[in-house]
């Protein structure tokens, strides 16, 4: 997994692209990034499935905030970025949510 980001110099904004690799997906047809950036809904940002099996979304996210999120597949499985800035619970379970520091 990876996240890249591009800080604009012309406004407070940073395009964050979220990547999830061919191996954590694991054959799935549909991929979502779910996160505070979308009030959690799960059918918004649906990922773009590559040629190499992964799966990617560019979001442009206001600089100066921390943003929680997780990647949804299948409408099934919850995964989180394994190299995300930070984790935090999600105050639901025991599991954490994904953050990415901006």
């Amino acid at each position: 997994m990876s996240t890249t980001k591009k800080f604009l110099k012309s406004k407070p904004v940073c395009k964050v692209t979220f990547k999830l690799p061919k191996e954590a997906v694991e054959g799935a047809k549909q991929v979502a990034l779910v996160g505070e950036f979308n009030e959690w809904k799960t059918d918004k940002d649906l990922m773009k499935p590559l040629k190499d099996g992964s799966f990617k979304i560019t979001k442009d996210l206001e600089v100066g905030k921390n943003y929680s999120y997780r990647f949804l597949i299948d409408e099934t499985t919850w995964e989180n970025d394994w190299n995300a800035d930070d984790y935090t619970s999600n105050g639901v379970s025991l599991e954490e949510n994904s953050v990415v520091v901006l």
